[in-house]
């Protein structure tokens, strides 16, 4: 591992503040407290820093992605919902301009058609979806992979 430490910011959209409370089939058993404690251990094992966002509301979505610039590195989101239909997150997202990733607690393309459609997709540079809470620690290794991929592109070897 190298000694950079990237700074990833985790967001999640509408609806995630009620894990532990919904289909635990689809969703798991942890509640959002215990999924970003998991996180957090897993970001600290690749040498990644973590913040977190949480928030029902679209708009304020959407003004966390436009602080993000010179406040983290790339951006790990699941925007629930809000991923099949909501443009402007997408807007967001692209002047964001960070390195993201999808990702989806659930396996979206298994289940109903309009959960199948993203319109952040094409912005972001992998998409992890139905591998439960497990899948963000696979997202967190990509997301490592690809922040070094950049640095070594842009001949900085980091940030």
């Amino acid at each position: 591992m190298s000694e950079m430490r990237y700074r990833v910011e985790v967001m999640h959209g509408v609806n995630l503040d009620q894990l532990g409370r919904r289909d635990p089939l689809l969703y798991g058993a942890l509640t959002l407290p215990e999924l970003e404690r998991q996180i957090e251990r897993d970001a600290g094992e690749l040498d990644l820093e973590p913040s977190f966002f949480h928030t029902n509301h679209e708009g304020a979505f959407v003004e966390r992605l436009h602080a993000l610039a010179g406040r983290a590195d790339a951006v790990l989101l699941n925007p629930g919902s809000w991923t099949h239909y909501a443009w402007s997150i997408r807007d967001a997202l692209e002047i964001a301009a960070l390195p993201a990733l999808e990702i989806h607690l659930s396996d979206v393309q298994r289940r109903e058609p309009w959960r199948r459609v993203s319109v952040i997709a094409d912005l972001c540079f992998a998409t992890i979806s139905g591998r439960g809470p497990d899948g963000y620690r696979d997202a967190l290794r990509e997301m490592r992979e690809e922040l070094e991929r950049l640095g070594e592109a842009h001949g900085r070897g980091g940030r």
